[in-house]
């Protein structure tokens, strides 16, 4: 064998011998050790490992190293309760108990801090100054009752509906007949009348249109024959989702564009919502009347649609303060001294741009409104220190 091979193999056992000095070694630097340093600096993606210097970067990973944020007194001391422990590689897992990970770390203790707020999903009260806001593009506004407006979007159609217009027709001759038997003697045809008018007024029901409408057509005799033909006036459809058909009443103004003519906006109101919900489409059908200047609208023509809603004072803040992390949602409060507080919310009505808060922030707090994904993260790694 050549004094090269030999060389390497001999470098080789070298290495391998080093590296259970170099765990000693972290775990000296690092571990539980962490609970006490809390003056000194730590790695963001090694948090056990600190150092009183911010020279030299992590030895695992290179990353420069930032100072740790000052702690309440009980944890700066290592005084007070210990909660639980910490996986030092992975702080989602945890132990009632002090025990090794499977590398032989111990579990970093978490203290409990007293007075101190405390964390919320997996979240930590940090700190933050000015200069580093600015930094980050930190932006803040005021929980407040305000008025929500949300513009429903739905996809329409022009109304060609010939089972309505003849559940119409039917409904009206059936008006008629009564009305031709009205000094009739046998009360059996007065009793046939009638019950031929409910079935045509169930069926109109069944339709979509509402008493109110059935009462119009009664008096009024009109057939809206626009259902085949639009004329000055055409009949709309829209389709709205099931989770906003609480929003929509008959009496509602309405816009609706077609690609047929770009940037023409046809107004209306809607007249009737349908009482049966679809099946397959989870949703349910709008009846409107719009205007139809010079007979543009054509029966099956698409149409895009837009309801704009307006609820009363409720108390909200900007959507852009809320953070889902998918099993919750969190706004971080702007707490004095610089402090951002993170708070589980319970939110309502979501508007265009703001959000019902039903719980968990108080009117006139101040919430964090952008930079949130950046303080939800140091959030999170604050957590995963020892506190």
């Amino acid at each position: 064998m050549s004094a090269k091979k030999i060389t390497l193999i001999i470098l080789g056992f070298l290495l391998l011998a080093a590296i259970p000095l170099g765990i000693k070694h972290y775990r000296a630097r690092g571990g539980h050790d962490a609970a006490r340093h809390k003056g000194t600096y730590y790695c963001p993606m090694h948090p056990t490992y600190v150092s009183d210097k911010p020279d030299g970067g992590c030895p695992i990973c290179g990353m420069n190293l930032v100072k740790r944020e000052a702690a309440a007194p009980a944890a700066q001391t290592g005084e007070g309760k210990i909660k639980f422990y910490r996986n030092p590689m992975n702080p989602e897992i945890t132990s009632k108990t002090p025990i090794k990970d499977e590398m032989g770390m111990d579990y970093v203790p978490v203290y409990e801090t007293g007075g101190a707020a405390k964390e919320v999903g997996g979240r930590a009260p940090i700190n933050m100054d000015d200069a580093k806001r600015q930094l980050i593009g930190v932006k803040t506004a005021k929980a407040a009752y305000r008025t929500l407006t949300h513009t429903v979007l739905s996809s329409g159609k022009v109304a060609y509906d010939p089972n309505l217009y003849q559940s119409i027709s039917e409904y009206r001759e059936a008006i008629v007949a009564k009305e031709k038997v009205k000094d009739s003697a046998w009360p059996e045809v007065h009793e046939r009348a009638e019950a031929l008018i409910r079935a045509s007024e169930l069926r109109l029901r069944q339709l979509g249109l509402s008493d109110e409408q059935i009462g119009e057509l009664r008096l009024n005799g009109e057939t809206h024959a626009n259902l085949l033909l639009p004329g000055a006036k055409a009949w709309l459809y829209a389709q709205i989702y099931e989770y906003e058909i609480g929003l929509i009443k008959p009496g509602q103004d309405i816009e609706a564009a077609t690609p047929a003519y770009p940037g023409k906006v046809f107004r209306g109101t809607i007249k009737a919502v349908d009482s049966i919900l679809s099946a397959e489409t989870r949703t349910l059908r709008v009846r409107a009347e719009v205007e139809n200047p010079g007979n543009m609208l054509k029966p099956e023509m698409y149409a895009e649609i837009k309801i704009k809603v307006t609820l009363n004072s409720r108390l909200t803040v900007p959507l852009s303060a809320i953070v889902n992390t998918g099993s919750r949602k969190l706004v971080f409060v702007d707490k004095k001294a610089g402090a951002l507080e993170p708070r589980e919310v319970r939110t309502g009505f979501e508007g265009d741009d703001y959000a019902e808060i039903l719980s968990g922030v108080k009117a006139g707090e101040t919430v964090v409104t952008s930079a949130n994904f950046l303080v939800d993260s140091e959030s999170r790694l604050k957590s995963s220190v020892t506190e």
